[in-house]
């Protein structure tokens, strides 16, 4: 059976990830979290005070850092960092702080690029991020692009703070996602970017479940097309 790969980018919190969990789990695809990634960099960079205008020391701490995702029993992935399962601890505020800035180093993108690069070799993969679809896998059968409107995202992420016991004022949970969109937009390695390819899903007034439906109606037109084809 044809698969193919699902380019998912966006700024922060539009759903993305739960979007592409739930269309991976639809569809029995693999689903790659590629901001766990980075924010697993980030935790290993502010646990061993690495520097990051020390070019040598972020080298060199890429060297030890192993990143992979295991499966639980409800069908979710936990990411774990050298065999640890640093799920939590990459979702706090602090390291949401850090996240960009960590991410916009070159050595740091190669890198990780390349990894996600050899987890979707056999396709059918779902993978969410900011430069799945420009960089990572320009040639994905689909590629989406997400947004919503900044105090809707905001509210989503002070929700998901709270979930997971972090209780955060909403004035500086949104100066985060603005900080993150400025650093996310503008930075020259990989920055986001909307490329021409991409369909727009606005999820300002999209339930999850919306979401996953469009995405997955949008995954089967694009097999039924390369079918047809083949």
């Amino acid at each position: 059976m044809h698969k193919i790969i699902i380019a998912i980018d966006g700024y922060s919190s539009c759903g993305k990830s739960t979007t592409a969990r739930g269309v991976a789990s639809r569809l029995g695809y693999t689903y790659i979290d590629s901001g766990a990634m980075y924010r697993a960099v980030t935790l290993y960079f502010h646990e061993k005070h690495i520097s990051l205008s020390n070019e040598k020391e972020v080298l060199q701490a890429l060297e030890n850092i192993q990143i992979e995702f295991r499966p639980k029993e409800n069908g979710d992935c936990d990411t774990y960092l050298n065999g640890l399962n640093v799920e939590n601890e990459i979702r706090k505020l602090y390291v949401a702080n850090k996240v960009s800035e960590v991410s916009a180093l070159a050595p740091v993108r190669h890198e990780m690029v390349a990894q996600q690069r050899k987890m979707g070799k056999s396709k059918a993969v779902v993978m969410d991020g900011r430069d799945i679809g420009s960089v990572v896998f320009p040639d994905a059968e689909l590629k989406l692009f997400m947004t919503a409107d900044p105090l809707v995202r905001a509210q989503r992420r002070q929700a998901e703070l709270l979930d997971k016991g972090n209780v955060m004022d909403f004035e500086e949970v949104l100066a985060n996602l603005k900080k993150r969109d400025q650093i996310d937009t503008t930075r020259k390695e990989s920055p986001l970017i909307q490329t021409e390819d991409a369909e727009i899903i606005d999820t300002t007034h999209m339930t999850l479940d919306e979401q996953i439906e469009m995405v997955c109606i949008m995954a089967d037109m694009v097999l039924s097309s390369s079918a047809q084809k083949a």
